[in-house]
């Protein structure tokens, strides 16, 4: 994607790691940053597009299941009579309702929708992790690639970037060897995921806003040999690899049965963990478990949201930053759908927990909670993403967002203080802009989501 070189003016941006004043933004026509300078002279911003409030750099949103977000508030009311306490195993019972009745189109409206609101929450990249693959009956597409196809529609129509993730699903437990009836759009082989990525590139060879990488299920729903089989596709490929991993305290269980092993442990062990690898959620992990992520070079995708939906537990955050742990944040299953929300919730957790305030900001030893948290996303980004997106960098890919300066979160607070009232605040400040690559996206809602909700649900 080309896009001609270009000029912005910002009278506050975000630039390593701190609120820099004056600062003028190049943009290459590669769609990267060409320059960043701030206290710029009044000269140098002539002809330089003035924007209207102050500048944050995009953050990629590391884990997405689109489709999920046709099921936002419609799983919080409990089985009256259900003899069982409601959780995550219950929750995924709900979801496979959605993951069974949605097409192609649908799936491509409800993202259309999913990825505007993105947008507007200031994602600026998302990484879709897809294991919607088979037809409504279960039977491959005559493209093994249709879903993943309006998925990429999905992102080129609102502007967002787009990392695709088609996921390895083969079985339905560690002790299983097949699929569950409602897992049958899940299918899939190590083969069959090689494919859809290699169509996926054919289809979108123009388009630098969208890459892929693959992903592995879990533990649990896939066999040991497959795993490896497409962990060493993607290592010849120079893919990112994402895998739910440690969520639940069940799967740990389950794990520890069937292989001796805790998931984390018995992954490191057998497979070979490299720095593009990314383990969604491990919430439920040991010190030595976490240290041993870090010296392998892999990263960790946080999602604090779904994490606190679903009951799965809180993430240990102080573990991890002492061990100097890279991590990057997600949406899952899009509960909510901004960044500053999640950061403000993986904060409030460890608060909880802890019963001390300004966690973030003690565990990795700066002032400002806020500042820490945004800065250690946007480094966890460029792992899950695979794509250059680490803040307001000369060469890094040119994604940013501009704020309301009007938003009533940021009324009268100290310039230096913007970010922490943006993150800690509420209702959220508002954008004025988002940019991707140095264009404008396209946050307005989709007209047809409403319509394909009716459908999917009535009412």
């Amino acid at each position: 994607m080309k896009v001609e070189a270009k000029l912005f003016f910002a009278s506050q941006a975000w630039v390593s790691g701190a609120w820099a004043k004056d600062v003028l933004l190049g943009v290459a026509a590669s769609g990267s940053w060409s320059q960043i300078t701030p206290n710029a002279p009044a000269q140098a911003r002539v002809g330089a597009t003035h924007l209207n409030g102050p500048v944050l750099p995009g953050v990629v949103n590391a884990h997405s299941h689109a489709f999920q977000r046709a099921i936002v508030g419609l799983t919080e009311r409990r089985s009256m009579g259900a003899p069982a306490a409601d959780d995550f195993w219950s929750w995924r019972d709900r979801m496979y309702s959605a993951a069974n009745c949605i097409t192609p189109e649908q799936l491509e409206t409800i993202a259309s929708q999913l990825y505007a609101e993105l947008l507007a929450g200031g994602y600026t990249q998302v990484c879709e992790f897809h294991y919607l693959h088979n037809a409504l009956t279960g039977s491959p597409y005559a493209n093994p690639a249709e879903m993943s196809l309006a998925l990429v529609r999905a992102a080129q129509r609102t502007g967002i970037g787009l990392t695709l993730l088609p996921t390895l699903y083969m079985r339905a437990g560690f002790s299983q060897s097949g699929l569950r009836d409602d897992q049958r759009r899940f299918a899939s082989a190590p083969d069959s995921i090689v494919r859809i990525v290699e169509d996926v590139q054919r289809h979108t060879a123009g388009d630098a806003r969208i890459n892929v990488g693959v992903a592995i299920h879990s533990l649990r729903a896939v066999s040991p040999a497959a795993l490896k089989e497409l962990a060493a596709y993607a290592h010849r490929a120079t893919l990112p690899v994402h895998i739910h991993i440690a969520e639940q305290t069940q799967e740990v269980d389950d794990c520890l049965v069937h292989t001796g092993q805790r998931p984390i442990e018995w992954l490191l062990n057998y497979a070979e963990v490299d720095a593009r690898w990314n383990l969604v959620h491990a919430t439920h992990t040991t010190p030595a478990e976490l240290k041993e992520v870090q010296t392998h070079g892999a990263s960790i995708v946080i999602c604090p949201a779904t994490e606190a939906n679903l009951g799965d537990g809180v993430f240990d955050l102080p573990g991890y930053a002492k061990v100097h742990g890279t991590w990057s944040i997600g949406s899952d299953s899009h509960v909510t759908r901004r960044w500053s929300e999640e950061l403000r919730l993986l904060e409030y957790g460890q608060r909880l927990t802890h019963r001390k305030r300004n966690m973030a900001a003690q565990v990795m030893d700066q002032s400002s909670s806020a500042a820490a948290l945004l800065e250690a996303a946007l480094v966890g980004g460029l792992a899950a993403s695979g794509q250059p997106l680490g803040g307001l960098v000369v060469g890094q890919r040119a994604d940013f967002c501009v704020l309301d300066a009007q938003s009533p979160a940021l009324l009268g607070i100290p310039a230096d203080h913007v970010l922490d009232a943006m993150v800690f605040s509420s209702p959220d400040a508002r954008l004025d802009a988002v940019y991707v690559a140095g264009q404008a996206a396209h946050t307005q809602s989709d007209a047809r989501f409403a319509q394909t909700m009716h459908a999917l649900w009535g009412g």
